[in-house]
């Protein structure tokens, strides 16, 4: 049998059916072909279409320029506005030069605005009062002319967010350093407020403010400090924290980083606030229901975010309308807009990864995600975006984590743990251990409806001698949470690991 070589030569879609002993020559007349025709588009002055390379445009890469540029290029917000997409990149201290505001259009050309300003920046609102998008030190109106907040373009800026009592004329700017801003919309003059390293008793430690949420007649902000002294015990300069226009008030003192919500009225059960962050054990999710918070714990997809420097931002965005995604530690998540009976539910792990991703928007159809890829330690600082279709996100990497209620803590006899989401998992246990020289039985209860309806599921007892003892869940059990008590006073573990 004959074996034959077949080349389709696109500009006229006909395949050639050429005998095998010929094929070498017509390699070379082939290539040769192409060399001659690419000679002359070059020579006419004709442009190609961008290079894509699954979802990934290389032109469209933010590079820190020069060798002073010597510590990140990250992209820390996109916002869709005046029929382009927007981008701001950032640097870390504000070192580096090259970067700032970009705008791509739909041809796929970026190109840097003659008014970006070189920073680091991770902040985006869609101002509607005003016909304005607020990204960066910039407001950019409807025709896509831009401006410059002069007296901020200095400053690490984290978030943009309503105003309380004067939405209309006003919104607020959190920094990185914890000060706080109300900045004119029109006149684009900014007013510190406060330093909230000083309102929210932060000491002997670098702040690091991340996200912030305005709804429910509050300000909701986030500080994300930790290392090794907060993993030990030894610190706790995490915060997660509200302003109701009047005083400033705690809620946690743990490592938060992002805070969303869905601007929504009581047909949705309210406006409800998230917050993500973390501890030793776990990612916590707080949601503020009806003016109530409530908090919950979810696995972790991998330590390597367990430092305030490595979370760069974690969001909570809209992935489409009416529908929100959450990104945290590691793992993407569907989260629910809405709160019914005072609860929310249906959360559902989507996928697994290792991509920092500052911000992800809807463009044109398409999912775009940021980035923060390469730093000095590798090369040129630079990053790109990708562009692709929302449901590739499941294809990333398959669920799995690890995570619990207790890692070697103090508790009460008749303690009941948070809720710890339990469905979306193919394989599930759970480790459980006390340090007491008496016999100690933990309770596992299961919420399948997610609304707070706990049933008995199993009761594990864990002898004094070993301290120890693991249960494996059946496979294709699931429920949404699970929870966990103890019936003596013990220093107990419980430890969850899905895969």
């Amino acid at each position: 049998m004959k074996r034959y070589a077949t080349f389709r030569f696109m500009k006229r879609r006909k395949s050639v059916i050429i005998p095998a002993r010929h094929r070498s020559y017509t390699v070379m007349v082939v290539l040769l072909m192409m060399a001659v025709c690419t000679a002359t588009a070059d020579n006419a002055g004709a442009e190609g279409p961008p290079v894509q390379v699954k979802g990934v445009f290389p032109n469209l890469t933010v590079m820190a320029k020069g060798v002073g540029s010597d510590s990140e290029a990250g992209i820390g917000a996109l916002i869709p506005w005046a029929e382009k997409l927007w981008a701001v990149g950032y640097v870390a201290h504000i070192r580096g030069k090259g970067l700032g505001l970009y705008e791509i259009s739909e041809n796929m050309t970026m190109r840097r605005h003659p008014a970006a300003v070189t920073g680091t920046f991770a902040n985006r609102m869609a101002h509607w009062p005003s016909g304005q998008a607020f990204i960066g030190p910039h407001a950019i109106d409807a025709e896509g002319n831009v401006r410059t907040i002069e007296s901020l373009k200095n400053y690490r800026l984290t978030a943009t967010v309503s105003h309380l009592t004067d939405p209309k004329n006003k919104v607020y700017f959190l920094g990185m350093e914890g000060r706080f801003w109300e900045v004119d919309v029109q006149s684009l003059e900014s007013k510190l407020l406060f330093n909230l390293v000083k309102e929210l008793e932060i000491k002997n430690a670098k702040e690091h403010f991340k996200g912030a949420y305005s709804a429910q007649g509050r300000v909701v902000v986030a500080n994300n400090t930790y290392d090794e002294k907060e993993f030990l015990g030894q610190r706790d300069a995490g915060r997660l924290a509200e302003w109701d226009g009047e005083k400033w008030t705690i809620i946690e003192r743990n490592p938060f980083v992002g805070v969303g919500g869905n601007a929504s009225g009581s047909s949705y059960g309210g406006n409800t606030i998230y917050a993500t962050g973390w501890t030793k054990s776990s990612v916590v999710l707080r949601a503020l229901v009806k003016g109530q918070w409530q908090r919950y714990l979810l696995p972790k997809a991998g330590h390597t975010w367990d430092h305030a420097w490595n979370t760069e931002w974690m969001r909570i965005r809209h992935a489409v309308t009416e529908r929100l995604l959450m990104d945290v530690h590691g793992m993407f998540y569907e989260l629910p807009a809405l709160s019914y009976e005072g609860r929310i539910w249906g959360i559902r792990p989507i996928c697994t990864h290792l991509r920092v991703v500052p911000d992800f928007c809807h463009w044109r159809g398409m999912f775009v995600m940021a980035s923060d890829q390469i730093d000095h330690d590798e090369g040129q600082p630079q990053s790109g975006l990708w562009f692709g279709n929302i449901d590739e996100l499941w294809s990333m990497g398959k669920p799995a984590g690890w995570g619990g209620p207790w890692w070697q803590t103090p508790v009460k006899a008749g303690t009941v743990s948070d809720p710890f989401l339990m469905t979306g998992f193919d394989k599930k246990v759970v480790h459980l251990a006390h340090e007491s020289d008496r016999n100690v039985n933990f309770t596992i209860e299961v919420d399948f409806l997610g609304n707070g309806t706990w049933k008995h599921y199993h009761r594990v007892a864990v002898p004094a001698g070993t301290g120890y003892i693991h249960h494996q869940f059946e496979d294709g059990f699931s429920a949404h949470w699970v929870r966990v008590s103890v019936d003596q006073d013990c220093t107990a573990t419980a430890y969850f690991m899905y895969n």
